[in-house]
């Protein structure tokens, strides 16, 4: 699943990345834009994901993040869902991401074909 939180409207990016996993041969879900997080949380429980693909540009990762981190382990969904995270996170916050259990932070530039194959290797191990 790859999912937008808060009011971020930009999407492009999100949308490229869910296309190179669908033709990757993953079967890949979109939220759209404008996601709570709880929809999110809500969303990923319902379709069983193995891998949340988390889309933010706004800043809000250390407010947003956090909650979809805790919504899946209130319904016990974070150590079966690899989740990632894509934008512009500054690399003083990648640290507190990944300590809340973030399994990777992707920024800008990272080529298409390292974050499915990261995808490939660290999903099948939950």
């Amino acid at each position: 699943m790859i999912a937008k939180v808060g009011l971020d409207g930009h999407d492009r990016g999100a949308r490229v990345i869910a296309r190179a996993f669908r033709d990757a041969g993953f079967e890949v879900v979109y939220s759209g834009l404008h996601n709570a997080p709880e929809e999110i949380v809500q969303a990923a429980v319902q379709e069983d994901v193995d891998v949340l693909g988390i889309s933010i540009l706004s800043g809000a990762h250390n407010t947003l993040v956090p909650r979809v981190l805790e919504g899946l382990r209130e319904h016990d969904a974070l150590d079966d869902t690899l989740v990632i995270v894509g934008g512009v996170i500054p690399e003083d916050d990648e640290e507190e991401l990944l300590d809340q259990g973030v399994a990777r932070v992707f920024g800008p530039g990272t080529p298409i074909e390292e974050t499915i194959e990261f995808v490939r290797e660290n999903a099948s191990e939950r």
